[in-house]
């Protein structure tokens, strides 16, 4: 028995079993099974104590009370009022004297007459982050809006000044004038980027205008993309997120903001455990740009890009799928003037990973204006570095993108001589074929005449009146070129072929096809 106790650390508790004096064998029955009874209850109860690390990884916090507690009063209401013009007036069609909807539609136009402009009122949520009078926000929660007010937990209401938005990320910063004596409470971003999935967070906010309710959940997934916008990057939760709580705070559990509640996936229009959250590391810099210039402020190098798929990956001889593909360079703009060119793949920017097409947007979009920055390429299957300045960003103009859709089918042209490879008929580029095609005077490259139904080629969207410019980096002025590529490329083993492809205007794309 003293052993069992011994190997429990709890050897000292053994004479107490047998405080007599005597030893195990001269004790009595009774007391030897008295003995055995409390060791086993002693052995159950260790061995169902809770170990380190292994409350945290089956239960959630036991209370966030006190966290609540320190960051609530930061939350505010916001309400918006807005100037909506009167609705038209439906005409009373024609009817016959005596119809039943002869007098419904009588009254509906009685109804409509009159009518001037109205006032409407929406809700949403926004937080303080200095105690100067800051509040950030949705975009969408102050869109249009004639008068902003921010309401606080205290029951107090101040009027709002918009001092900036960004509707690409969809954030809005306001400003208030605080009462006099008074302090606000204001909360500090944290740090997004260490967030790991199943993290506990809290989500505070105005749900259906219900100020100041508190709901608790996890990181679901991180670098979401519901294609709301060029730079999504949103954080997913499984915390109660419902109509109000738009620009509300997504907290840790230290009470730092590690998002802006922005969107939701729902069928009815209440929460089903899927909302998404704008990461803080995205909008601190964006803040703070609206905050010292009332505007955005984006990098921009001027490129168009493309995913990489497995086909260019393998056409590219890289060794896994990764980075961004350029499609094409803006003439003289940042990318073109430090030499990046049509068919890099773009891998490392700024010291930074481009994982695929959605990261270099993103990277570009955070880096600073007129900084000097490396590029690392891989360019005809090496490796190497480019400088460049990078550029700001007209919010009119577009985003890098994928290539856009192929031109609609033109008219099928007269017989001329062509060559079918990998599905597409091809010829070589003349002054008829450039007028019937209206094909821009300064490209070249071998003309798409046909393409065959339901062939690869088809499905990339390879069209009559495009361009084959590039058979894997190499130019291509003949169908004989193309042709001697591909063989070029079979007997090396490839299996797939890259092609740069141009539609009549210029714009740029890449596709795989498979080498017959």
């Amino acid at each position: 028995m003293t052993k069992c106790l011994e190997g429990l650390g709890l050897a000292r508790s053994a004479p107490a079993l047998f405080a007599s004096g005597r030893s195990a064998e001269q004790a009595s029955p009774a007391r030897r099974l008295g003995a055995a009874l409390l060791a086993f209850a002693i052995v159950l109860s260790v061995t169902l104590l809770p170990q380190p690390g292994r409350a945290a990884a089956t239960k959630g916090p036991d209370t966030v009370a006190d966290t609540a507690a320190q960051i609530m009063d930061a939350v505010v209401n916001i309400s918006t009022s807005q100037t909506v013009a009167p609705s038209r007036s439906v005409p009373t069609p024609e009817l016959p004297p005596g119809s039943p909807f002869e007098e419904f539609f009588k009254r509906r136009q009685q109804q409509g007459e009159g009518q001037g402009p109205r006032r409407v009122s929406s809700l949403g949520s926004g937080f303080v982050i200095d105690a100067s009078g800051y509040i950030v926000t949705n975009n969408h929660v102050i869109a249009d809006a004639d008068e902003v007010y921010a309401n606080f937990a205290d029951g107090s209401k101040l009027k709002a000044e918009i001092v900036g938005r960004d509707t690409k990320i969809d954030l809005a910063l306001l400003k208030v004038t605080p009462e006099a004596g008074k302090t606000l409470k204001a909360v500090k971003f944290g740090n997004s980027d260490i967030l790991r999935v199943g993290d506990w967070v809290m989500a505070v906010g105005n749900p259906f205008g219900l100020g100041g309710t508190l709901t608790v959940g996890v990181i679901s997934a991180r670098n979401r993309d519901i294609n709301s916008g060029p730079y999504d990057n949103f954080l997913q939760t499984d915390a109660a997120i419902n109509r109000g709580n738009s620009g509300g705070p997504l907290f840790n559990m230290e009470g730092d903001v590690i998002g802006i509640n922005t969107a939701i996936i729902s069928p009815s229009g209440g929460s089903i455990g899927i909302g998404f959250a704008v990461p803080s590391n995205t909008a601190i810099p964006i803040i703070a740009q609206l905050k010292e210039f009332g505007e955005t402020r984006r990098g921009w190098i001027g490129v168009r890009i493309q995913q990489v798929t497995p086909e260019i990956a393998e056409s590219l001889s890289l060794d896994r799928v990764r980075g961004a593909l350029i499609g094409s360079v803006t003439e003289d703009g940042p990318a073109a003037k430090g030499g990046l060119k049509a068919g890099d793949v773009v891998i490392t920017f700024d010291g930074k990973e481009v994982k695929d097409m959605r990261a270099l947007p993103i990277i570009v979009a955070d880096t600073p204006v007129d900084k000097q920055v490396d590029v690392i390429v891989i360019r005809k299957g090496q490796q190497e570095t480019v400088k460049l300045t990078v550029g700001r960003l007209d919010e009119g103009t577009p985003s890098p993108s994928a290539a856009v859709a192929p031109e609609k089918k033109p008219e099928a042209p007269p017989p001329v001589t062509t060559l079918k490879l990998m599905g597409v008929e091809m010829a070589e580029m003349t002054p008829e074929l450039r007028t019937r095609f209206k094909i821009k005077d300064d490209l070249k490259g071998v003309v798409v005449m046909a393409v065959e139904p339901g062939s690869v080629a088809a499905e990339r969207g390879i069209a009559p009146g495009n361009l084959i410019v590039e058979v894997n980096q190499e130019a291509m002025l003949a169908p004989g070129d193309v042709e001697k590529r591909l063989a070029a490329l079979k007997k090396e083993g490839r299996r797939s072929a890259l092609l740069m492809v141009a539609d009549p205007e210029g714009q740029i794309r890449f596709t795989a096809l498979p080498i017959e």
